[in-house]
C-alpha cells in the first residue's frame, strides 16, 4: 500500500518517491465525500443499465417483482464497478500523477488518501457480493464475483497483456448484461451472449483505437497501447462489428426455437425490421471509430443525434417484436 506521507519525506537509497500532488487540497467539509464519489465514476454508472438487456429481450421488464429485482441488480453492480474504480485509482496513483489529465483525479491529487480509497473499494466489493447472495440468488452472486475477480486481476496484471486486456474489459459489459438475466431467472440464449459479447468487444477495440491514435506513437503514459498497431485495432473492431451484426441477423431471422418472440401472419415482422436501425447504430458508431473519436463511448452516444434516433427506433421495433405475440 502506498502511503501519502512518503511524498514529501526524503527517500532512502533505492526508494522511488511519488511525485507531489499537483492540485491544492480542498478544505471544505464535503471535500472527502465528494472526492470518493468522483473516484467512483458516477458518469460510468450508465453502463450498468445493461442489466436490463436480458429481461427486455425476454419481454419481462414489467412482470411482477421484476422491476424491484432489476433495481437491486443495478445497485449491486454499481457498487461492484465503483469498488474497482476506487481500488484501481489507489493502485495507479503514481502513474496517474505523471499523466496530464489523470493527475487531477481525487486520489492522485491527494484529496482522497490512498488507504481510504483501498478501504472504500474493498467495502463496496464485499457489499456487492454479500448483497447479491441476500437479495438475489447464487447465480447472480457468481456473476458479480466473476466480475470482481476479473477486474481486480485486470488492475494488477491483465491490463498489461495485449489482447487479454481487450477481452477482460469487454467481459465486464457482458457480465453486466448477464446479471439482469440471472437476477430474475431468465435463460440466456446463445445469440444474446454472442451479440452482447462481440458488441462490447467492438466498443472496447474502437476506444483503444482512438486512444492509440492520440498517442502519436509515444506510448509514454500507457505503454500497452504502443504494443498495438492502429491497423490491428482497426481489424479487431471491424471484425467484432461484423460478428455482432451477423449474430443479431441470425437471431432476428431465426426460427421460433432460436428466438422466443415470433410474429404471426397478422402482424408485421417487427423482429426482422429491427435489423435496419440496429445496422444504422453500428454504422453510425463506426463513423466515430474510424475517425478515432470514440475514446469515451458515453460521449459518442450522448452527443450524436442521428445515433440516438437510430437507437430509439431500434428499441421501438424491438419492443414491438416482444409484445407482438
Amino acid at each position: 500500500m502506498i502511503e501519502e506521507s512518503s511524498v514529501t519525506t526524503p527517500a532512502a537509497a533505492g526508494t522511488t518517491l511519488l511525485p507531489p500532488p499537483v492540485a491544492p487540497l480542498p478544505t471544505g467539509p464535503l471535500s472527502l465525500p465528494l472526492g470518493l464519489l468522483r473516484t467512483a465514476r458516477p458518469r460510468q454508472w450508465i453502463k450498468n443499465v445493461l442489466v436490463l438487456a436480458a429481461p427486455a429481450a425476454a419481454g419481462m421488464l414489467a412482470a411482477p417483482g421484476v422491476p424491484v429485482r432489476l433495481a437491486e441488480a443495478f445497485g449491486l453492480f454499481t457498487c461492484a464497478s465503483a469498488s474497482i474504480y476506487l481500488i484501481n485509482d489507489a493502485k495507479d496513483v503514481a502513474a496517474d500523477r505523471a499523466h496530464p489529465t489523470k493527475r487531477l483525479r481525487p486520489v492522485a491529487s491527494g484529496r482522497v488518501p490512498v488507504p481510504l480509497a483501498y478501504a472504500a473499494g474493498l467495502t463496496l466489493a464485499l457489499a456487492a457480493l454479500g448483497g447479491a447472495v441476500v437479495l438475489c440468488n447464487p447465480a447472480t452472486a457468481l456473476v458479480i464475483g466473476a466480475y470482481l475477480v476479473m477486474q481486480l486481476l485486470y488492475c494488477t496484471s491483465l491490463k498489461h497483456l495485449p489482447v487479454v486486456d481487450l477481452l477482460v474489459v469487454a467481459s465486464g459489459f457482458l457480465l453486466r448484461a448477464m446479471t439482469g438475466g440471472t437476477a430474475i431467472g431468465v435463460p440466456l440464449s446463445r445469440w444474446f451472449l454472442i451479440t452482447a459479447g462481440f458488441g462490447a468487444l467492438f466498443m472496447v477495440a474502437a476506444k483503444r483505437y482512438s486512444e492509440r491514435a492520440s498517442l502519436d506513437g509515444s506510448g509514454r503514459t500507457r505503454p500497452l497501447l504502443a504494443a498495438y498497431s492502429a491497423e490491428y485495432l482497426r481489424f479487431v473492431w471491424q471484425l467484432a462489428a461484423g460478428v455482432t451484426m451477423l449474430s443479431y441477423c441470425l437471431w432476428a431471422l431465426g426460427s421460433p426455437t432460436d428466438a422466443p418472440h415470433t410474429t404471426t401472419s397478422m402482424t408485421l415482422p417487427w423482429r426482422q425490421l429491427s435489423i435496419i436501425p440496429f445496422l444504422v447504430v453500428l454504422l453510425r458508431y463506426a463513423v466515430f471509430a474510424d475517425r478515432a473519436e470514440s475514446g469515451a463511448p458515453e460521449d459518442v452516444v450522448l452527443r450524436d443525434r442521428p445515433l440516438q434516433i437510430a437507437a430509439v427506433s431500434w428499441l421501438l421495433l424491438y419492443g414491438l417484436s416482444v409484445v407482438a405475440l
